[in-house]
């Protein structure tokens, strides 16, 4: 789905993401962790359209990006949500959905005289799409809830809520469980695995909760220092010397062998 080839991004003399190589391989839930600072959400930036890269080239089924913004890789269902939601606080939840797909007829004023007829059947429409899609999140009680005040993991379904409001290829999620109790951490993730399973969602996640990235992520690849570690399996990556040594800190294995 999609392919990072050799991409690097430098602030001044600092390397944020250093000869990236990475494929996102269509319909996987692939991770991406790694310590504070190693450059995974510069990266998810790039390929996002938040930075322009110093080199390197991006690919989205096989066409190249490198050079849109987000405005125009949103609009091919490239999407990309953020460890802090960013929701409209003073719109409800519905609202906030309705107000995700572009190029609504009701945006332009000489529709609003011409096209009433369209414009109500297109509402309408969305309205619908909004009910389904709360519903398959089994949000649809939180419907007329202002939307800042959700909690920061209701918040989090609400980010996974507006990227099927447009059918997004791929999702990359940042921290999607951050600050997110347990409980309604384990109901985000089966929001995720069922848009993957049922929706045909492919995604990239960066995570620190190893737990939850054994559970949804396969392959799993590590980042330091701005550079790729290694890619594997959950247990691979788990158990990885170097891994360990970089990033998991040798206290896993000494708990492993207390």
């Amino acid at each position: 789905m999609i392919k990072v080839s050799n991409i690097s991004k430098h602030f001044g003399g600092i390397k944020a993401v250093d000869k990236v190589d990475l494929h996102i391989q269509k319909g996987l839930i692939t991770g991406l962790v790694g310590p504070n600072g190693a450059g995974k959400s510069t990266l998810f930036n790039l390929i996002a359209g938040l930075y322009p890269p110093t080199y390197g080239e991006i690919y989205l089924e096989g066409e190249e990006i490198t050079e849109l913004n987000s405005h125009e890789l949103f609009h091919k269902g490239l999407l990309r949500t953020f460890q802090i939601a960013h929701e409209f606080p003073t719109l409800t939840v519905f609202e906030n959905l309705m107000m995700v797909p572009g190029s609504q007829l009701g945006e332009n004023i000489i529709n609003s005289w011409l096209k009433r007829g369209q414009i109500r059947k297109q509402e309408r429409k969305l309205q619908e799409k909004a009910e389904e899609v709360l519903e398959f999140l089994n949000i649809i009680h939180l419907k007329n809830e202002l939307a800042g005040r959700l909690s920061g993991g209701q918040k989090k379904l609400l980010e996974l809520a507006r990227t099927m409001m447009v059918d997004a290829k791929v999702v990359l999620l940042d921290e999607v469980g951050a600050g997110v109790n347990r409980t309604l951490l384990r109901h985000i993730g089966d929001a995720i695995i069922k848009l993957n399973k049922e929706q045909g969602y492919t995604f990239c996640m960066i995570e620190h909760d190893m737990d939850f990235i054994s559970r949804l992520c396969n392959p799993v690849v590590v980042l330091t220092n701005g550079s790729v570690l290694t890619t594997g399996t959950p247990e691979e990556i788990i158990n990885d010397e170097e891994v360990i040594d970089a990033y998991l800190g040798k206290g896993i294995k000494e708990e492993e062998t207390a």
